[in-house]
């Protein structure tokens, strides 16, 4: 008797399910990355109402991005092992839930909780986002699917402090967290009927390589953030070093085991590895440009808040633009080439933002800010598509937790450097600052164009 072949997977979804999907899935990481940075503009009117000192305010800030950052891969190995809907789904009812009692929180401490929580929904989103693309989109246009995801992160990143100033202008802080709540609650109704059910491998899951992940990631990132106080930098140094030691820990851990919690199977891809280096160093080369640019448009140019705005929308403008073009060119040319040119074209124009003049006009600043956006996108469209492809497709979700790990560590890490470069210049002006922490943003984009560049291969 003939044996009976298995059963294929379906290639994506229909068109109209394929759109609402992912209107689905925008929605909530839109929510999710806004909400790592909405917070910061209205940091000092919270304090105030809270009545607690700025520094402690500070952990509304923090406790969302540590708590994210620490969870992302566990969540990502659930979705490996119960299927990405199981996640996803409560995931995305958390996130609006915690948003709800963040609005409603009466004391800082509540505030606090409130947001630690609200991160593990975010992480729970993050974490198989792009995961998802690959069963939402037909294989031959899924650059086109990473392109979307693509966009929308860069620009809801770039876009928190604008979003934010625009509803405080009209309303008061908590309303930065209820907005959520109308918005979630469509995504998840949309989201339950549309996005597909994925493999599941009803493996073990290993809890104290989750435990091992949070002490690493989390001492890491407010090492990170403490290396910026000078009243910290000691403490600060001595979280990274546990971090390290754990990390260590960790990772021999993970080399031992079949199905890890942190993917260092898929480390061993070549194509994978350095499409994580190549992501950490743009994010970090495009955050500290976003921490620098305002005090030199603000402390060097002697422009408003509404101004300094206004000059910093034409690079996430930009992403816009190019991402979804970057998307296509990926489904036919090689994506390491696109997206080494594409970091390249971001340092050109980072470079030329830093030999700016002083009192240089409006346009000159304009023009090379939308050259940065355009490498970025540039870039980042055709990277995702590596780190999507270049996994086993049973590992999607592993694979979306680390671009997701990738992104907020290069954020993370860039933030951090700039914060110590103006600590080291302390006395000198905010022009000097700001030039060697662009210059330091230009090392970082050429570190990540040569690493996106190695991944060529004239087969594609």
């Amino acid at each position: 008797m003939a044996e009976t072949a298995a059963p294929q997977p379906q290639d994506g979804l229909p068109l109209r399910e394929r759109r609402l999907a992912m209107a689905a899935i925008a929605l909530a990481m839109t929510m999710a990355v806004l909400d790592g940075a909405i917070v910061n503009v209205a940091l000092p009117v919270l304090a105030k109402d809270l009545a607690v000192k700025p520094a402690d305010a500070i952990f509304v800030v923090n406790s969302y991005q540590v708590a994210v950052t620490a969870s992302l891969l566990p969540f990502a190995a659930l979705g490996d092992i119960f299927g990405f809907r199981r996640v996803y789904l409560p995931g995305l009812a958390v996130f609006v839930a915690a948003s709800l009692a963040c609005a409603l929180a009466p004391s800082l401490g509540l505030l606090v909780a409130a947001r630690i929580v609200q991160g593990l929904g975010a992480a729970a989103i993050m974490s198989v986002n792009i995961g998802f693309v690959r069963f939402i989109y037909p294989h031959k246009i899924i650059g086109a699917g990473v392109a979307n995801v693509a966009l929308v992160v860069a620009v809801a990143s770039a876009a928190g402090p604008t979003v934010a100033a625009a509803i405080l202008s009209v309303a008061t802080w908590p309303w930065l967290f209820l907005v959520n709540v109308p918005v979630g609650l469509l995504a998840l109704a949309v989201a339950t009927r549309t996005l597909p059910a994925t493999p599941e491998s009803r493996r073990p899951f290993d809890g104290l390589s989750a435990l091992l992940n949070a002490l690493t990631f989390g001492l890491l990132i407010v090492g990170i953030d403490g290396l910026g106080d000078p009243g910290g930098a000691v403490r600060g140094a001595a979280e990274i070093a546990a971090a390290l030691v754990f990390g260590v820990i960790f990772v021999r851990r993970q080399i031992r085991l079949p199905a890890p919690l942190l993917p260092v199977d898929l480390l061993r891809i070549r194509a994978f590895a350095l499409s994580m280096a190549s992501s950490v160093c743009a994010f970090a080369a495009q955050m500290a440009s976003y921490v620098a640019l305002p005090f030199y448009f603000q402390d060097v140019l002697h422009l408003s808040s509404t101004q300094t705005g206004f000059l910093m929308t034409p690079w996430p403008i930009a992403v816009a633009v190019m991402a979804p073009i970057s998307g296509r060119l990926a489904d036919r040319y090689p994506p390491g080439l696109l997206g080494g040119a594409g970091l390249a074209v971001m340092a050109a124009g980072l470079a030329l933002v830093a030999a700016l003049p002083t009192g240089a006009p409006v346009l000159d600043i304009v023009w090379r800010l939308t050259l940065c956006g355009l490498g970025f996108g540039l870039f980042q469209s055709p990277n995702n598509r590596i780190i999507v492809t270049s996994a086993p497709r049973e590992r999607s979700g592993g694979a979306s937790g680390m671009q997701s790990t990738a992104r907020l560590t290069g954020q993370s890490l860039g933030a951090a450097l700039v914060a110590v470069l103006f600590g080291l210049t302390h006395g000198s002006g905010a022009g000097s600052a700001v030039t060697l922490s662009l210059s330091t943003a230009v090392a970082l984009s050429m570190v990540g164009a040569c690493t996106s560049a190695l991944r060529w291969q004239r087969n594609g």
